[in-house]
């Protein structure tokens, strides 16, 4: 099946950039969408942003709009998280999704996630 590994996490001040990277292995989504949820403890999963894997069509929650770019890499089938402008309220683990749908913020939509990778913002 589909398996998805992220990395790129760390703790960062408010205002540093991070890069967060998705690696996808197994079998290939064709006509598919993949997404970046973030979650705090004791909270909702939030949808924050998603791209299209072939058209490159993207999405993004407004609480991040501006301030993050998400990309993918087809040869490595690497989908990426650009964060600048980090906020303390970033803070979260970030899991990555893959779904075979073009419906981009509906977490049922995605079949597969990966483990998470920590972001932390400290003031």
């Amino acid at each position: 099946q589909v398996q998805l590994v992220e990395s790129g996490g760390g703790l960062v001040q408010a205002g540093a950039s991070l890069r967060l990277s998705c690696a996808v292995s197994g079998r290939t989504f064709s006509r598919s969408t993949m997404g970046w949820f973030r979650q705090d403890p004791g909270k909702e999963r939030r949808f924050v942003a998603a791209i299209t894997w072939t058209s490159g069509r993207t999405d993004y929650a407004d609480s991040v709009s501006g301030r993050f770019t998400i990309s993918r890499d087809n040869a490595k089938n690497t989908v990426y998280l650009q964060m600048d402008s980090l906020k303390p309220e970033d803070t979260a683990v970030y899991y990555c999704a893959a779904g075979s749908s073009f419906i981009t913020r509906t977490e049922a939509q995605y079949a597969y996630w990966g483990q998470g990778t920590q972001v932390s913002v400290s003031s």
